[in-house]
Order: C-alpha cells, then structure tokens, then sequence
C-alpha cells in the first residue's frame, strides 16, 4: 500500500490597482523599514535594494494610493527623511490582516487535497 502523499498550499498576495502592482510583500517590507529608519535610503540598504528601485516602489504606491504611505522630509540641519503616514501604517497592518486569512484559508484547503 502506498504512503499517503502530503501537499502544502502556498499562496503570494498582490494588491492590484487599475494600473498595475499597488502593495506586495516586498513593497510591505520597504513600508515597514521606512517606518523603522526614517529613510528611505537606509530602508533601501536594509533589503540590500538600490535606492533608486525603492524610491520607484514608494512613487508607486502614493500613486496608487488615495493619500500618500509615505512622506518625503526634505534636508534641514539634520538632513532629509522619510516617513510612513497614518494611511502608510495603515497599508501595512491591512496587508498583513488579508494574508493571514487568506493563509488561513489555504491551510484549511490543503487538508483537502487528494490527488
């Protein structure tokens, strides 16, 4: 008789708008160290990702976005910065609500799978 073969389920979420990849987990993570750093270069070197490519994910998203998740602090004594807004720390704890249910949702499925 064979062992019964056993399956995982995996699931990635990507939040779309009409004009493509609003937030990902990626674009969460970049969120979260801007958050944590108060820059977007350092959120950057944290995920060991160009500068360029972050600011292009942070123009994204407050394109995408009603309001903008984040803030551009310009330069002063102490120089320049980033931060998350209110709607930002809000995109980042949605995000992560929607993809516990959906992976709760997945683990429940994949006691089903039979192939």
């Amino acid at each position: 008789m064979k062992k019964e073969k056993k399956y995982n389920l995996r699931v990635r979420l990507w939040v779309e708008e009409t004009n493509g990849i609003f937030l990902g987990l990626g674009r969460v993570i970049l969120l979260e160290n801007i958050g944590k750093t108060g820059s977007i270069t350092n959120a950057a070197k944290e995920m060991k990702m160009s500068y360029r490519q972050a600011w292009q994910f942070v123009e994204d998203m407050n394109k995408h976005a009603n309001v903008p998740l984040v803030e551009k602090m310009l330069g002063g004594k102490n120089g320049g910065g980033a931060r998350l807004t209110e709607a930002g720390e809000r995109a980042v704890k949605s995000y992560y609500t929607l993809e516990s249910k959906i992976r709760k949702f997945a683990d429940k499925e994949t006691a089903k799978i039979k192939f």
